[in-house]
């Protein structure tokens, strides 16, 4: 068991925790969840012992060992790619290093003879045999080739040591394994291969994610920090969330008896645990939910955005229309042969598996580019807004978000434009905030504050949902498919694309696809996925 007992973190006048006691055991997988600044990944850190708390302490059970995952990509740049796996498993590690070194004597005495003996002798314990195919498999699995295993840390590229650094993580069966955002530069079929590892770890995960699909197919439980506590729920996060905003719906509904109220919870909770087989650990799940205690239901105190997408005009039936439009940089070709007819209400998902085709695509129809062929036209009653990936730009200059805002505003007035910040949780002083040192999520709010108004009839986001926390990603997502507007996106949350797309756009270096399908069905549909495959084998 791992437990944290009494922990008190504290910078400044600044309280991240206050007494905070918690236990982690079992066949479980815990996600952690908080506001951006809750102290997610300092939690993680108290666990490893990477922090030390001011107050309080953790304990591990005798002859237990944790893994984590390392955000430095740098730190084992020089090791091959198969060792820094390896070097996950520290005990295993040192053994193999000792023999090598003692083996490598020239003048390899009695002594150094006894102490072979013993590294031999629990190095078959710690099946050390099996240790460097088990690295290779697991890497393999992670998308990581046999050739590259070889190969020094420093020559490969970013996306390929995320994977090698969770291949690290992972390696060597830990008895607890702490994930810090896990999923961010995966692809699909790397995160769907984690999310099939994970539920078939037979020791406990604890993991921060800001994947909502992640976290519902993974977890058991929810850790969710707030208020200087940490609180922990039985359950994904969708039950989580809905039972959160049940139970605040419950607490402003005076009149309700407490028997409806129970009646209601317990209905709900039935619910839930029917619908379990939607996920892989639906057995043991639908056991969980079945035993929760009905008072362990409180409403969040967590604050969610008011995103309200309104067009200033109504939109006509001729929307956009691309024809025959290519892009190239650098001699690379990111897609081709683009031909498409936006229709009203279409809500577009824009795939592709180069980030930089979808963002020179928003590029090119908000006017910051030229295509290399091709041509687009918008329809006559269309007004657009464009959500950007990179947003750095937008923020160099020394002014308040009053002022901020005020650059893209018709109205100059004040009280009209806190009304735009206070919808994403900008009020009071925060909005003498001044906007070139602002957080990345900050930043972002404050875009969406600028999308919402301008009233576009036809929105276009790259990767909306980057630098956002749970609850702004959700409150977007909910505004997203309540927009009775046009939107093409690019987002990389599974369930964000699933739950607003209603057609799916991919770009390739040699044509796309167009299908009016949901994205789980256009991932599933093997048809689909081989005439993607054709077409990337012809490049």
């Amino acid at each position: 068991m791992l437990a944290a007992h009494d922990i008190t973190l504290q910078y400044g006048k600044r309280v991240l925790f206050d007494e905070v006691n918690i236990k982690f055991n079992g066949e479980n997988c815990y996600g952690v969840i908080g506001a951006n600044g809750a102290g997610k990944s300092t939690f993680l850190k108290i666990l490893s012992g990477e922090i030390d708390p001011n107050k309080g302490s953790v304990s591990i059970e005798p002859n237990e060992r944790m893994a984590v995952l390392k955000q430095n990509h740098f730190e084992y740049d020089e090791f091959r790619v198969i060792d820094t796996v390896l070097m996950g498993y520290k005990e295993l590690w040192d053994i193999m290093k000792e023999k090598d070194a003692l083996y490598a004597k020239s003048d390899f005495s009695d002594e150094d003879g006894i102490r072979v003996s013993e590294l031999e002798e629990r190095f078959i314990e710690l099946d050390g045999w099996n240790a460097e195919p088990d690295a290779a498999a697991l890497l393999s699995g992670l998308g990581i080739k046999e050739r590259d295993q070889e190969k020094a840390l420093r020559e490969l590229n970013g996306k390929q040591k995320v994977r090698v650094l969770l291949a690290q993580a992972i390696f060597g069966n830990p008895d607890y394994l702490i994930l810090d955002e896990p999923t961010n530069d995966l692809d699909l079929q790397t995160v769907t291969w984690l999310e099939d590892f994970l539920l078939n770890f037979k020791n406990t995960v604890i993991v921060v994610s800001h994947d909502r699909h992640f976290l519902d197919t993974v977890c058991t439980h929810i850790v969710d920090i707030d208020f200087k506590k940490v609180k922990m729920y039985t359950g994904n996060y969708t039950f989580w969330y809905e039972s959160s905003q049940l139970a605040l719906r419950q607490r402003n509904s005076a009149n309700k008896k407490a028997e409806e109220k129970k009646k209601e919870l317990q209905e709900f909770v039935a619910r839930f645990s029917a619908n379990a087989s939607k996920s892989k650990q639906a057995t043991s799940r639908k056991k969980l939910l079945e035993k929760i205690n009905l008072d362990d239901i409180e409403p969040s105190s967590r604050k969610y955005p008011a995103i309200i997408l309104q067009s200033e005009r109504e939109a006509g039936d001729q929307v956009l229309h691309i024809k025959n439009m290519s892009k190239s940089l650098d001699g690379e070709v990111l897609f081709s042969g683009l031909d498409l007819n936006v229709t009203k209400g279409d809500k577009i998902a824009l795939l592709s598996s180069n980030s930089l085709a979808t963002t020179a695509l928003y590029d090119v129809l908000n006017g910051l580019d030229k295509p290399d062929t091709g041509e687009f036209n918008f329809g006559q009653t269309i007004t657009t807004a464009h959500l950007p990936n990179e947003n750095e730009e937008f923020f160099k200059d020394k002014l308040n978000l009053i002022d901020w805002l005020r650059q893209f505003s018709a109205n100059k007035d004040e009280v009209y434009l806190r009304g735009f910040l206070g919808k994403m949780l900008f009020s009071g002083e925060e909005t003498f905030k001044m906007a070139d040192v602002l957080s990345g999520g900050e930043k972002v709010r404050c875009m969406i504050s600028r999308m919402m108004l301008k009233g576009g009839n036809l929105l276009m986001l790259d990767e909306p949902t980057n630098h956002l926390d749970l609850e702004s990603i959700q409150a977007f997502n909910n505004a997203l498919m309540d927009f009775p507007g046009t939107v093409i996106f690019t987002c990389h949350d599974h369930h964000f694309t699933q739950t607003v797309a209603t057609r799916i756009v991919e770009l390739t270096p040699n044509g796309c696809l167009d299908k009016l399908m949901t994205f789980d069905e256009y991932i599933a549909n093997p048809k689909v996925q081989q005439q993607k495959a054709d077409m990337l084998q012809l490049v």
